[in-house]
């Protein structure tokens, strides 16, 4: 079993969302976990996804040049490529588990990098998708999953 971890889009927005409250607090927690053990993982549909929503969707928008800096900090991270084979294979997910094409998608980018854990909101914790296991670390305090 691979320790790498793959994040979803709203782990890192809350991240990053001051005004999200305990969700803030918890997805702060994994990432600074990841961070320390170097096993996070992204796709570029996360960083397209995290640029957008940090400028316009949260509370209080970052500038462009701090949606920069994060960028390219997250760059540093392992980040799966999108690609048409991605996008047919994503294509098969969305069939097979009855997921949106956007949740296949990331799904997909997670089994491609080797990722055990998929941190994420949108999909139901505990959920097994072939080698990837979906954790929500919003609802559960790291450690308890």
């Amino acid at each position: 079993m691979s320790d790498k971890c793959f994040v979803d889009t709203n782990i890192l927005v809350y991240a990053h969302d001051r005004s999200a409250g305990v969700k803030h607090q918890r997805a702060q927690m994994v990432l600074e976990r990841l961070w320390d053990s170097g096993q996070g993982v992204l796709s570029t549909q996360v960083l397209q996804e995290l640029c957008i929503n940090l400028r316009r969707k949260i509370s209080h928008a970052l500038p462009v040049d701090e949606v920069r800096r994060l960028i390219r900090d997250y760059a540093t991270w392992e980040v799966v490529t999108n690609t048409s084979e991605s996008v047919l294979h994503a294509l098969d997910i969305e069939l097979r588990y009855k997921t949106s094409f956007w949740d296949a998608l990331i799904l997909q980018a997670a089994e491609s990098s080797g990722a055990s854990i998929l941190y994420s909101e949108d999909l139901a914790t505990g959920q097994r998708y072939r080698a990837v296991q979906v954790v929500n670390p919003l609802i559960q305090p790291m450690g308890t999953q």
